[in-house]
């Protein structure tokens, strides 16, 4: 029985982490993508003596640093190259997923995020990831994946604009939604980008319940909290359907650990 291990997402910004106690989810950390010279401080043991306690939990720090199980996702090839030297990793593939109709070059996170939300909630599933890209993923009721979409999400968006231009500033979500007819510039941007970014989630999931009106749905992702927060206000009904849960790609490993940890012990 596999007692206590971590589970590992490489993002696009951050690490997404989580330590599990068997099937018990125990707790969750984001941290900054680490250098070579960090990973080689926890796999010699000497990290808890040398780095900054602000740096990397303790918690997280003693787990790595007994070299316990570490389960990993990524989306960043450098990174994983990186942890490949941690003596006991195991990298996830598309091939590990117990899904059907994947296509090759669908991303690990959202694929992990979808078994996920279908294991704890059922199927079929319609899995809103509002993190550095926003994106729609559904299953149907025989785990087939019906396919999704991918769009930037509301802080890219934010900062395409600011980057791309030579006069439109920087701006940060804002707590509530600004009027939709804006008379100064920053107001205007956030009018912009969060009253379109609503319109088409609400434009997504009119089309997937028509399709799968039985269907669950769930939202995750870092910017999950202001998307639902937006939704109440304009759109409150599409609120109402909506089951916000932070965890569901770490589900999707545990669901995949215990799955092959079966099989190879039977």
């Amino acid at each position: 029985m596999l007692n206590n291990w971590l589970a590992l997402i490489i993002g696009n910004s951050r690490l997404h982490w989580a330590w599990f106690m068997g099937t018990n989810l125990q707790e969750t950390w984001d941290t900054n993508h680490l250098p070579a010279e960090i990973i080689d401080l926890l796999i010699q043991g000497r990290a808890s003596s040398i780095l900054p306690g602000e740096l990397l939990p303790s918690v997280l720090v003693s787990n790595l640093e007994s070299q316990i199980p570490l389960y990993i996702a990524s989306v960043v090839p450098a990174q994983t190259k990186l942890w490949k030297t941690y003596p006991q990793t195991k990298i996830i593939t598309l091939d590990s997923i117990p899904l059907l109709g994947l296509y090759p070059t669908l991303g690990i996170d959202r694929a992990l995020a979808l078994l996920g939300g279908g294991e704890t909630y059922g199927y079929p599933i319609l899995v809103i990831d509002g993190g550095t890209a926003l994106t729609f993923t559904g299953a149907d009721g025989n785990r087939n994946l019906i396919g999704g979409a991918i769009l930037p999400g509301l802080r890219l968006q934010l900062e395409s604009l600011s980057q791309g231009t030579g006069l439109l500033p920087a701006i940060s979500l804002p707590t509530n939604l600004p009027p939709r007819w804006a008379k100064e510039t920053t107001t205007a941007i956030a009018s912009g980008v969060l009253y379109t970014v609503l319109a088409g989630i609400r434009d997504f999931i009119s089309d997937w319940y028509y399709q799968f009106p039985e269907s669950k749905m769930a939202i995750t992702g870092g910017d999950a909290n202001w998307l639902l927060t937006y939704l109440e206000i304009e759109y409150p009904e599409i609120w109402h359907r909506l089951t916000a849960d932070s965890r569901l790609i770490f589900f999707g490993i545990e669901s995949i650990v215990f799955k092959l940890w079966s099989s190879y012990s039977s």
